[in-house]
C-alpha cells in the first residue's frame, strides 16, 4: 500500500510541477549568450513566446518554463540578430539582372564580360555594375571607344563600385541628350582632348540613369525576396536602407503587406518632391517592419572617384577639390521641412569639406544636445576642428569599417599624409556621443558582418595586413564593435526598444555561431559561418 502511495505522490509532484510551469514556444539551453544589454551580461538560456523573448537567464529557467520546442545549443554562441546600419537593400535587389563586374582584373576583361553578357541580355539597355579600376593596371585609360565600336546601336551603362561614376557609350549619351556643351552642377561629364570620354561623375550619372526603363512590381518583389535570403544567410535580421526611390519603397510596402517579406527594415528615402509629398501627406502608411525613418541626401561623391569634397585640393590632382553634389542652400531648405517633423535626416559626407559644411548647417538647427539622431553617413575624413560638433550637437556618425580596409592602399595618395590622421577615425567618432552604428554600405562592400567586426577591431584585412593594423589607434574594442552591429545600429533609427539585444520584451531575433567573437583570433572570425538565424522566434536560416 505504501508503494502505491509513493507512486501517487510522485505523479502528483510531477503534475503539480508541470502545472506551475509556463508553456513557451521555444527554449534554447546550454548556450553562451551575449545579451548585449546595458551591462553586456552573458546568459545560458533563453525562452521565447509569440515572437518575443520572455525570459533570459540560466538553467533555473527550466524550473519555470516548458516549451513546444527545446534546442540544446551544446555550447554554441548566441548573439542578437545583426543589424546593418547602412546598406542598399533595394538598390542591390533591383540590380539582380545587371552584369556584375566585381573583381574584374583589367579593362579588357570587363569588355570581354560585357560582350558575353550582350549575347544573352534581352533588355533594351546593357547595364553593368561594380567595376573598379583600382584592380586594374595603373594608368589604364577608361573611355567609351570600345563600347562605341562594339555597341553602336545599343545603349550601355556601367556603374562603378561606389555608384559615384559611370561609363557609358555614345548611344546612351544620345538618348540622354549629352553633348560637350551639357552643363551639370555637383558632378562632371568628363572631356579629354576635346572629346567625351564616356565617364560621368555623381549628379551627371542621373542624366543617363533616368532614361533607363525600370523593372515592374512583381519582378521587384521577387528580387526583394531573393535578397532577404542573402541577408539571413549572413545573420542580418534588420537593416537600414540609405537610398530608396519612390517606387522602391512602395513595392517594399506591398511585399510586407502580402507577407512576402519579413526582415525588419528602416528606410531613408531619396529627397524627391514625390517622396516628400507622399510621406508628409500620409498617402501611404508604412507597415511597422518597413518603417520610413527619414530622408537621405548626398553632400559629395567618393574618394575613389575623386568626387569627395575636400577643404583643400587633392594630393594627386592639382586644382581639384571634388564638389558638393547638393548645395548648402538645398540642404538648409530640406532641414526646414524636416525640423518640425519626427523624421531623421541622413547626409552622405565623405570629404573634410563636405563634413565641415554639413556639420555647420546641422549645428545651426541642432544647437545643443538633442535626441533627433540626425546622421552623417560615412564621415570618412573630418577636419580635427570640426569633430567636436558631432558630440556638441548629438549628430550621429554612421560608419562602415570595411571601407578603411578597401581604401587604405590608395587613400593617402588622394588626401596626403597630413589628412590621413583624420580619416577613418572610428574611435574618435565613437567618443563624441559614446556610441557608433556600424554598417557595410553593401553592395559597395560585402554584406558579411564578420568582415565588419574584424575591420573595426583589428584594423586588418583578410590577409592580416597591415601587420600593426591600419591606424590602430582608432580600433574599436570587441564589445564596441558588437554593440555597433546590434544595439547601436538599432538605436540609430530609434529601434533600440524593439531589437538589437537579447532582453525580455524584445523581438526574438538572434544568430547562433560556433565562434566566440569576444575571444577568437582574427583568422577564426574572418572564417566564421552563420549556423542558424531566428527572426521573431522562427528559424529563417
Amino acid at each position: 500500500m505504501k508503494k502505491y502511495h509513493n507512486i501517487i505522490l510522485i505523479i502528483f509532484v510531477f503534475l503539480f510541477s508541470s502545472f506551475k510551469k509556463k508553456t513557451a514556444d521555444l527554449i534554447v539551453k546550454n548556450a553562451t549568450i551575449y545579451t548585449v544589454n546595458d551591462h553586456f551580461e552573458k546568459a545560458s538560456m533563453l525562452v521565447i513566446s509569440n515572437g518575443k523573448f520572455i525570459a533570459v537567464g540560466g538553467k533555473e529557467l527550466l524550473e519555470k518554463f516548458q516549451a513546444n520546442e527545446i534546442i540544446d545549443a551544446k555550447g554554441q554562441f548566441i548573439y542578437p540578430g545583426f543589424i546593418d546600419a547602412h546598406c542598399h537593400f533595394t538598390g542591390y535587389a533591383l540590380d539582380q539582372y545587371k552584369l556584375n563586374l566585381y573583381g574584374t582584373a583589367s579593362y579588357n576583361e570587363m569588355i570581354e564580360k560585357i560582350v558575353d553578357y550582350a549575347k544573352i541580355n534581352k533588355r533594351e539597355w546593357i547595364e553593368g555594375r561594380m567595376w573598379s579600376e583600382s584592380n586594374w593596371k595603373y594608368g589604364t585609360s577608361i573611355t567609351k571607344k570600345d563600347l562605341d565600336r562594339l555597341f553602336p546601336n545599343q545603349p550601355v551603362f556601367l556603374l562603378r563600385i561606389d555608384a559615384h561614376a559611370a561609363l557609358c557609350n555614345q548611344k546612351a549619351f544620345d538618348i540622354a541628350g549629352i553633348t560637350q556643351d551639357t552643363k551639370i552642377e555637383g558632378g562632371e561629364i568628363q572631356i579629354k582632348n576635346n572629346e567625351l570620354t564616356g565617364l560621368l561623375f555623381d549628379n551627371a550619372i542621373d542624366l543617363v540613369k533616368s532614361k533607363i526603363p525600370s523593372v515592374d512590381e512583381s519582378t521587384a518583389i521577387e528580387y526583394y525576396q531573393k535578397t532577404e535570403q542573402e541577408f539571413f544567410e549572413n545573420g542580418i535580421t534588420s537593416f537600414v536602407d540609405c537610398m530608396v526611390e519612390n517606387s522602391w519603397w512602395k513595392w517594399m510596402q506591398k511585399a510586407y503587406l502580402d507577407k512576402k517579406l519579413s526582415i525588419q527594415s528602416s528606410l531613408f528615402l531619396t529627397n524627391t518632391t514625390e517622396n516628400i509629398n507622399d510621406v508628409f501627406s500620409q498617402k501611404i502608411n508604412p507597415v511597422s517592419n518597413g518603417k520610413v525613418a527619414g530622408f537621405k541626401i548626398f553632400a559629395d561623391g567618393s574618394l575613389g572617384s575623386r568626387g569627395a569634397y575636400l577643404l583643400n585640393e587633392y594630393e594627386d590632382q592639382n586644382n581639384h577639390r571634388g564638389y558638393l553634389t547638393t548645395s548648402i542652400a538645398a540642404i538648409d531648405s530640406l532641414i526646414q521641412k524636416l525640423i518640425k517633423s519626427n523624421f531623421q535626416l541622413a547626409i552622405h559626407a565623405i570629404g573634410d569639406g563636405a563634413n565641415h559644411e554639413v556639420l555647420t548647417v546641422f549645428s545651426k538647427y541642432l544647437k545643443q544636445k538633442n535626441d533627433r539622431r540626425w546622421r552623417i553617413e560615412h564621415a570618412q575624413v573630418v577636419d580635427s576642428n570640426d569633430v567636436h560638433l558631432f558630440g556638441d550637437c548629438s549628430i550621429i556618425p554612421s560608419v562602415q569599417p570595411t571601407h578603411a580596409m578597401s581604401d587604405m592602399e590608395w587613400a593617402q595618395d588622394r588626401i596626403g599624409e597630413h589628412r590621413m590622421k583624420n580619416a577613418y577615425a572610428y574611435k574618435t567618432l565613437l567618443n563624441q556621443n559614446q556610441w557608433l552604428p556600424l554598417g557595410t554600405d553593401f553592395p559597395v562592400e560585402e554584406l558579411n558582418p564578420f568582415r565588419t567586426f574584424s575591420a573595426a577591431v583589428f584594423r586588418k584585412n583578410e590577409m592580416q595586413k597591415p601587420t600593426q593594423g591600419f591606424q590602430f589607434e582608432n580600433a574599436l574594442t570587441r564589445e564596441e564593435a558588437l554593440r555597433g552591429m546590434t544595439i547601436w545600429a538599432a538605436k540609430s533609427v530609434f529601434k533600440e526598444k524593439e531589437v538589437g539585444s537579447i532582453e525580455v520584451g524584445k523581438q526574438a531575433d538572434f544568430v547562433i555561431l560556433t565562434t566566440d567573437l569576444m575571444d577568437a583570433s582574427i583568422t577564426d572570425i574572418y572564417q566564421t559561418k552563420v549556423e542558424q538565424v531566428y527572426l521573431n522566434g522562427k528559424r529563417v536560416k
